[in-house]
């Protein structure tokens, strides 16, 4: 187990931009060879036999529940997570992670809080993930850690090996 891993961090700070990008964006007077941009998940679950990994993010949000109002629902947890779906971020977690099998991401989200019963919230993660369901877990209150692990266990280890 990672917290915080560094596998994801040094992802586009090397991209090659045409001479014509270069001309209409910012360029410091500086060298950007050092610059280390990407990203950092939570955590990164790793089998040290097979060296495969499976990056992970922990997100919470409050939600539109009992009590409460539907804007209460708001908030950018459900976009944060998404850039995982997106084509130059999918391609080099699924090179640096080694899980190349399409029946699973090589990613987990664990949402937590409101956000688990906020009616639309759900709906849209569920629509988001699409046939990748066992890819996200939502822990609700009457969830326990034993339920999160078994959901690993049962859904996700196979991949690691």
């Amino acid at each position: 187990m990672h917290k915080k891993p560094k596998h994801l961090k040094n992802l586009y700070s090397h991209v090659e931009l045409s001479k014509q990008v270069l001309e209409e964006i910012y360029n410091p007077n500086m060298d950007l060879s050092s610059k280390k941009w990407g990203i950092v998940p939570d955590f990164a679950i790793e089998n040290s036999q097979t060296k495969k990994i499976l990056f992970g993010e922990i997100k919470r949000q409050d939600g539109w529940i009992e009590g409460k109002k539907p804007n209460d629902g708001r908030g950018n947890v459900h976009e944060r997570f998404s850039r995982y779906f997106t084509p130059g971020l999918l391609k080099e977690c699924r090179k640096i992670s080694g899980i190349n099998n399409k029946e699973i991401l090589p990613f987990w989200i664990i949402f937590s809080g409101d956000i688990t019963r906020d009616p639309k919230r759900v709906r849209e993660i569920t629509f988001l993930f699409d046939e990748y369901t066992d890819n996200f877990f939502m822990w609700r209150p009457n969830r326990s850690g034993q339920d999160l692990l078994c959901h690993f266990n049962e859904k996700l280890k196979k991949y690691l090996d």
